[in-house]
This record gives C-alpha cells, sequence and structure tokens, in this order.
C-alpha cells in the first residue's frame, strides 16, 4: 500500500470509534501504520467490531462520564504506552430549537459534544508532551461557523469546539504540539442516515448544494485527519479544515 508507514510507530485515541467518521479514521489510522486505541458506549459493539482488527484495540468508554479521563488514561497507558494523536470524535446529534429546548436537553448536548474535548484534551496533554510530533484533532463541523434553525444547541457546541481548540493551540505549541479541528458538512454515516431517510428534501439539498455533486463518505473526512495527524501537517495548528464538498460556497 502506498504510504502504508505514513503513522509508523505512532500511537492514537479515537473517540466514537464504533461507526461512521471515528470508525473510518480508526481503520485509515491502522492502515497507515499506527497502534490505535478506540472507544464508544457499551452497546456499540465496539470490542467485537474490532477484536480481530490488526492495530486496533475496540473499548468501551462513555466519555461523557466524570470517570472517563482517568478510565482512558489507563486503557491508554496499558495498550499503548503513550500517545501522540489524540482524536475527539464522539458526539451526538440534537435537533430542537431554543424555545423547544430544555435546560436538560441543552446540557445533554454540551455534555456529549464539548465537555469530553475539554477534558479529554487537558488529561491527555502531559502523555501527548512526550511525543515528538504530538497531535489533537477535534471534530468540529461546518456549523463551527454557521448556524441553522433547529440546531441551536448543536452549533453552539460546534463553535465552542472552533473556539477551544485555536486556544489549546496557542497554549501548546511550543511543546511542539498541534490541534486543529475538522468541519464535515453532510456525511453519511449512522448518526445522518435516518435523518436523511425521513427527509429526503434535506438529503437532496446538501447534495445540490455540493460541488461535488454529492453527500460525503465517512473516508473523506478521516482522509483529512491522516493528513493533520501526519509529518505533512507538521505546520498547521489552530486552523478549522472544511470537508464538504464545497457546499459552504452555496450557504
Amino acid at each position: 500500500m502506498i504510504h502504508a508507514e505514513r503513522l509508523s510507530k505512532m500511537r492514537a485515541v479515537v473517540t466514537g470509534g464504533a461507526t461512521g467518521i471515528g470508525e473510518a479514521i480508526a481503520r485509515l489510522y491502522a492502515q497507515h501504520g499506527a497502534k490505535v486505541l478506540t472507544v464508544d458506549l457499551p452497546d456499540s459493539g465496539v470490542v467485537q467490531k474490532f477484536e480481530r482488527v490488526s492495530g486496533i484495540d475496540g473499548e468501551v468508554c462513555d466519555v461523557s462520564t466524570d470517570e472517563a479521563p482517568e478510565q482512558m488514561i489507563a486503557l491508554a497507558e496499558e495498550k499503548l504506552g503513550g500517545v501522540d494523536i489524540l482524536v475527539n470524535n464522539a458526539g451526538i446529534s440534537d435537533l430542537r430549537t431554543v424555545e423547544q429546548s430544555t435546560d436538560a436537553q441543552w446540557d445533554h448536548v454540551m455534555a456529549n459534544n464539548l465537555r469530553p474535548v475539554f477534558r479529554l484534551s487537558r488529561a491527555f496533554l502531559p502523555m501527548i508532551r512526550k511525543s515528538p510530533a504530538g497531535r489533537i484533532i477535534n471534530l468540529g463541523s461546518i456549523f463551527s461557523q454557521f448556524g441553522s434553525a433547529g440546531l441551536s444547541a448543536y452549533a453552539a457546541s460546534k463553535h465552542a469546539i472552533a473556539g477551544l481548540t485555536r486556544s489549546m493551540a496557542a497554549e501548546v505549541g511550543r511543546d511542539g504540539i498541534t490541534v486543529n479541528f475538522i468541519q464535515p458538512g453532510a456525511i453519511m454515516t449512522d448518526m445522518t442516515r435516518e435523518s436523511f431517510r425521513r427527509n429526503p428534501e434535506v438529503r437532496d439539498a446538501w447534495i445540490r448544494k455540493s460541488a461535488a455533486g454529492r453527500l460525503g463518505e465517512p473516508l473523506d473526512v478521516a482522509r483529512v485527519a491522516l493528513f493533520l495527524a501526519s509529518d505533512d501537517a507538521a505546520f498547521v495548528s489552530g486552523t478549522g479544515v472544511i470537508v464538504d464538498g464545497g457546499a459552504v460556497n452555496s450557504l
């Protein structure tokens, strides 16, 4: 395979890795020589999915819990012996207007989309500082810079990821660590598939907006995550990379 050793000897942690973008990132990293620990929820099937996959260890961890950082550090030490790359991918979607959202629903989105990015990044930084090429890659969204009716909590959480990423990049750059975020557009994943099935007009609208004339696939995002984790991106930090087939040009 061309560039099979692009992440040779690198150790990566990927959250939300049982399906979709997280799974694609974990598999692509392993194909390019990385040793990968990926985690997901107890009912996700993450352990079974990767038990026969070379280079990937799937484990159970709910990253929204108070215990998650301690659990993740212990798993990383046991399975990887250290960490070079942290990919904060786990998250949820939520379709409600401000008036429809209760305090509990708002807090639930932040507890899953934003708080784990902060807490896991903070917990892993001492370990990542020991790496010769430390990387933190956060999953934002095109709604890290745009808004949309019915996505108030989701868009707010993704805007916050953009600000957190840029601030962390400024804080840890002198330690040789880069921190970036990816901004996917309409990507066909397990999380979006049912929504697109129920709302084909929304799916078709995103296809029409895309200069590529299609919805994105998880691999489209994973390839950007590979670039950001590699030596090719050593001088890229504090930035968000839009992966949407050119759709934002039509917004």
